[in-house]
């Protein structure tokens, strides 16, 4: 009897140590992967990726249409750019073809204060948002978690890039207030949020390739142009 008991409690314990095994990998960063597809309005499909309770977009935004279907204007830089106070998009150094599939459009901040850009059911991140992120990876130097490890879309030396999460992001550059675009494009990846400050400039998400720092900030100003990466509502 009191063998059999022993045996009991060993297997009891035994079940609770690979328990307790599999709930401490539920909280890293590894159980990040890809969780399912998504498709914009213009058809494009992108992976998911899970990340904490958060689901990503796999990849930036490259529709050109809003969720309801209405076209959002292609505009190539220069005064027509600066000039803007309606919603617009061009390509980083308006070449779809090198850049589209890689980094997505820039898009100015009208486009992405509309709340229609991303599909339905998902939404550009708040600052709040991008911060519970940081939170998860393990705070502001977990930046490299989020890098994608292709060389050829970074700058050298490419600094803590793992990709651990599946977000792989790349650089995308932006294009200016004054419709300049910024070159090189393997410096930094930039993402718009859809929060502001409080005088009314909006927040986004830089990862530079030098470092692993996580940044927010608002100096480039609203007229710029940069990538979007939507969460699932």
């Amino acid at each position: 009897m009191n063998r059999k008991i022993d045996s009991f409690f060993v297997l009891l314990t035994l079940t609770g140590l690979l328990f307790l095994l599999f709930a401490c990998d539920s909280l890293g960063t590894k159980d990040s992967g890809t969780s399912d597809s998504m498709t914009d309005s213009d058809g494009n499909s992108y992976n998911t990726v899970t990340i904490g309770t958060q689901v990503w977009m796999g990849a930036n935004l490259k529709t050109t249409k809003f969720s309801d279907g209405t076209s959002i204007r292609n505009v190539k830089g220069g005064l027509t750019w600066s000039n803007l106070s309606t919603p617009a998009y061009c390509w980083p150094d308006n070449d779809s073809v090198k850049y589209k599939n890689v980094v997505g459009a820039l898009y100015n901040w009208v486009t992405v204060s509309s709340g229609k850009l991303c599909p339905t059911g998902w939404h550009v991140p708040s600052k709040d948002e991008f911060t519970t992120l940081e939170t998860y990876l393990g705070g502001y130097t977990s930046g490299g978690k989020l890098k994608g490890t292709n060389v050829n879309y970074w700058g050298s030396p490419l600094v803590g890039a793992t990709d651990d999460t599946g977000f792989s992001a790349y650089s995308n550059g932006l294009i200016n207030s004054a419709g300049s675009f910024f070159s090189p494009y393997t410096e930094r990846s930039l993402l718009w949020s859809s929060s502001v400050d409080q005088y009314g400039n909006a927040f986004y998400f830089q990862l530079y390739f030098t470092n692993t720092n996580f940044d927010l900030g608002t100096f480039y100003g609203n007229k710029t142009g940069m990538g979007v990466r939507c969460l699932k509502n």
